[in-house]
């Protein structure tokens, strides 16, 4: 009973974590007419909670195998009421920094339940669980919509003291209904970073999860001052658009996580930064509220897919690190929430728009494309060179002009060359002296009109010593139908002639 409710327990918990990680931004309209905040430092305030949030989730990551979801959980809500109370008693710049840097703990807890819940799930449904988890992003959509309101009749202050009722309750839930017997999981911390930080898929699922997690962090704590302050909106209806660009975001990452589970993620995440990049451009030219509403909710869509898509990714490349490598990756994601909106407000005050800040993020995303693109055919050519290096048939190919480039080991065990010893020597190291010239001839004869050739030959080993093959050769042709190379596939059947012997 206990394992079936960590996935609602859990996703609840990540839930009220992000709606402690984003209460200043949900606030801000309300806050700044009590504290006096210098419009050139709004835009640090919102977004110092992400640093610790981002942060901690390499450390929350690891130790959440180390120790289980139940102790993380119950530390880190522990933890919080101290900085939520120290805020609802805030009356300085100062005082909001010090408090939003500690709230970065609920942000930071993401990466628990994306190591801890895939233990109790089969590795098919992994995308799915992990987007259901993921969908506790919703907590920012709840502070975006309800602290505003909250905060109209009840005043800021109480509405975050409001936060501390909430925490108290997940505190007991964690205690009581949390799984004591979670798999553990006791690789060094040291060891598993040294086992992952030179994989170039790590730093590439990094670089993606901060443009799509990044962007949701980014555009969930912009939005709400920047709809105010740049469209003339009221502060509440600021909030319920807000809200809705987090809702679309979060109920598309389990629809991203179900999707990757049944068709190819990177061909999803090809669609995915394609749209990135068409609408970060349209969010460039300044268009009216109509115009940016269709950015921003094409950005949301995607963000929340791209976020599925990529946990799909993670235990697939990383089965034995995943938990060191969820929090890198989603530490990652987490600082890209906090850059744009610094970025973005000091290109406003040096231009006055914001144009270049949503251009720079369609370039990004371009190159993230690009790079997506390269990953899915090197995954293509890997998964080819794995059947080459592991077929026993021995394999060879050649140019057109007759020089071998490449071997696979079944040619090395079989031959007795080495790679090194053959590449760029031509086929002919391999002959026995049986056959006549009218055989070859009349070999490349039949690869010239018909493709190819197969039949037994003799050839010599490297110590000399002759053996029979069962050799097929084929001509391999590019797209507009010349010939480019040869591939001949062969096997020692000198065994099989002496038992029918």
């Amino acid at each position: 009973m206990i394992k079936k409710i960590q996935l609602p327990l859990q996703t609840l918990n990540l839930i009220v974590g992000f709606m402690v990680w984003v209460l200043i931004s949900s606030l801000m309209p309300f806050i700044k007419e009590d504290i006096a905040i210098p419009e050139s430092q709004l835009a640090l305030v919102t977004a110092v909670p992400v640093i610790l949030g981002s942060v901690l989730r390499i450390p929350l990551g690891f130790y959440a195998n180390q120790f289980g979801a139940r102790k993380i959980f119950l530390i880190s809500f522990m933890l919080l009421l101290f900085p939520v109370y120290y805020i609802s008693i805030a009356d300085s710049l100062v005082d909001l920094l010090i408090g939003g840097l500690f709230l970065g703990i609920g942000g930071a807890v993401f990466s628990v339940g994306v190591t801890s819940l895939p233990k109790y799930y089969p590795k098919e449904r992994h995308g799915f669980i992990n987007g259901i988890y993921g969908a506790g992003n919703l907590g920012t959509a709840v502070s975006a919509f309800a602290a505003p309101v909250v905060a109209e009749n009840f005043g800021w202050s109480t509405t975050v003291q409001l936060y501390l009722v909430i925490l108290a309750v997940f505190i007991a839930g964690n205690f009581l209904l949390g799984d004591k017997k979670e798999l553990k999981v006791k690789t060094p911390l040291l060891e598993q970073v040294k086992s992952v930080y030179k994989n170039e898929k790590l730093w590439l699922l990094s670089l993606f999860y901060f443009i799509t997690f990044g962007s949701f962090v980014a555009f969930t704590i912009y939005l709400p001052n920047f709809l105010v302050a740049n469209f003339g909106l009221d502060k509440v209806d600021a909030g319920l658009r807000t809200a809705g660009f987090i809702v679309l975001a979060t109920l598309m990452r389990p629809i991203g996580g179900w999707l990757a589970d049944r068709f190819h993620s990177l061909i999803l995440l090809m669609f995915v930064f394609g749209v990135y990049t068409v609408s970060a451009m349209i969010l460039s030219f300044a268009p009216s509220i109509g115009w940016y509403t269709i950015g921003c909710l094409s950005i949301a869509l995607c963000a929340g897919m791209g976020n599925g898509v990529i946990f799909k990714l993670v235990p697939m490349y990383f089965q034995k690190q995943a938990g060191i490598v969820n929090g890198i990756v989603s530490a990652m994601g987490g600082l890209g929430g906090f850059f744009p909106p610094l970025i973005l407000s000091l290109l406003f005050n040096i231009t006055g728009h914001y144009a270049i800040g949503f251009m720079a993020l369609s370039e990004v995303a371009l190159a993230s494309l690009i790079l997506v693109v390269w990953m899915y055919f090197q995954g293509k050519m890997g998964l080819a060179k794995e059947v080459i290096d592991h077929t026993i048939e021995g394999i060879l190919i050649t140019d057109t002009t007759g020089k071998i480039i490449s071997v696979n080991p079944s040619f090395c065990s079989i031959t007795g060359y080495q790679e090194n010893e053959v590449i760029g020597k031509n086929p002919s190291i391999l002959k026995s002296g049986k056959q006549s010239r009218t055989f070859y001839e009349d070999l490349w004869k039949s690869i010239e009109i018909n493709g190819f050739w197969q039949g037994e030959i003799w050839n010599s080993r490297k110590d000399g010593q002759q053996y029979l093959q069962w050799l097929t050769i084929s001509s391999i042709k590019n797209d507009a139908g010349d010939v480019v190379q040869y591939a001949g596939m062969f096997s020692d059947i000198s065994s099989h002639r002496v038992k029918k012997a």
